[in-house]
């Protein structure tokens, strides 16, 4: 079984379900299929949980999304900085913005947030520029690829 990692720690995740044994992917689309009830209850049953799930987890989860979106951004061979950098200003948007709302995820999600900055800086840094040049080479350049609060 595999987990989500969450501010608030791992949560399990249910593995999908294997096709039955013996079915083929040459079946065609409609093999095995679930019909339109079938669907239908399993989309209730995802709409009852998430219904149970408190917002400030669900959200949490998303600003967890931001930050690995924006890893995953500056560990390219080639940093893409400023897509980087919008990933880690919509983090900022979120845990800034609603700070304490986010319940017990909140100081963790700030602890992130804060790395994930830091982390930014150092890869414009090792690219040539100054964390706050648009683009790394070009250090007189209008504007700023440093994310909001970073600095």
């Amino acid at each position: 079984m595999s987990s989500i990692w969450t501010p608030g720690g791992e949560h399990p995740v249910e593995p999908e379900r294997e096709p039955p044994p013996g079915a083929s992917d040459t079946a065609g689309p409609a093999a095995g299929a679930p019909d339109g009830e079938q669907l239908e209850a399993e989309l209730a049953e995802v709409q009852r949980q998430l219904a149970e799930t408190p917002v400030e987890v669900v959200v949490a989860n998303h600003a967890v999304g931001l930050f690995q979106l924006a890893v995953l951004h500056l560990n390219q061979p080639q940093p893409d900085l400023d897509e980087a950098r919008l990933a880690v200003d919509a983090m900022g948007a979120l845990v800034e913005g609603l700070g304490d709302r986010l319940g017990e995820q909140a100081p963790a999600l700030r602890d992130a947030l804060a790395q994930l900055r830091l982390g930014y800086v150092q890869v414009v840094r090792r690219q040539g520029g100054t964390a706050g040049d648009t683009n790394a080479g070009a250090p007189d350049e209008p504007g700023g690829s440093e994310p909001a609060g970073a600095g």
